[in-house]
């Protein structure tokens, strides 16, 4: 059995800011350095047997957090596991782009099966590419515990594919907080989703949208 336990970086300058990530980069807030300590914290007696996770910077710190001093698998970074391109709209604050791409940017968090926003990824490119990066954790693992820290989008994909939701329903709750963690084990080719975006290691509950 394979179990895979899947995490949102923590919370960062541009969360903090309102400005969309994508491929470009902000620095950890103390808040999002916490809440990943916290995360390691409660996984302290996971054994992990590989461990993956977004190049970014935001993703590879929280990684290093989350894993603490402890003797584990070497960190293998890969661009499959890289938040969804936005394209002329990262580091863009999303007031700016309400204003500016009414549209799309309404497509984006409401119709995201009509959103082509030109520059940057198509959501079925995106999922195509999220289902790849489930292959390689799969094939090259049958059994034992790996840990994935990415971002918000690819976690919402990848739970939508898990779950067969078609592509309109991809913003279906829960929200995928800073150093939420999903669950998800895999027997014989079946996945089931144990836990979802659960917070309960944040010692102050509070659920930040940002």
């Amino acid at each position: 059995m394979l179990n895979l336990y899947i995490t949102r970086h923590g919370e960062t300058e541009w969360n903090v800011a309102k400005k969309m990530q994508g491929w470009q980069d902000s620095e950890l807030t103390e808040y999002g350095i916490q809440n990943a300590e916290l995360l390691g914290k409660r996984l302290k007696d996971v054994h992990f047997h590989g461990i993956y996770s977004s190049p970014s910077k935001r993703t590879v710190k929280t990684t290093e957090l989350i894993r603490g001093e402890r003797k584990t698998p070497e960190i293998i970074t890969d661009d499959l596991f890289r938040e969804m391109g936005m394209g002329e709209w990262e580091g863009k604050t999303h007031d700016y782009l309400m204003n500016q791409f009414p549209d799309e940017y309404n497509n984006f968090f409401q119709a995201p099966h009509l959103f082509n926003h030109p520059g940057g990824e198509s959501f079925l490119d995106f999922h195509s590419r999220v289902q790849k990066s489930l292959d390689r954790i799969h094939t090259e693992h049958v059994s034992g515990n790996i840990l994935l820290v990415t971002h918000s989008v690819f976690i919402k994909s990848l739970t939508a594919h898990i779950k067969n939701l078609p592509l309109e329903k991809l913003w279906s709750p829960p929200y995928v907080y800073d150093t939420s963690l999903t669950l998800i084990e895999i027997d014989q080719g079946h996945y089931r989703i144990k836990l979802e975006s659960d917070i309960s290691h944040r010692k102050d509950g509070e659920l930040n949208k940002n």
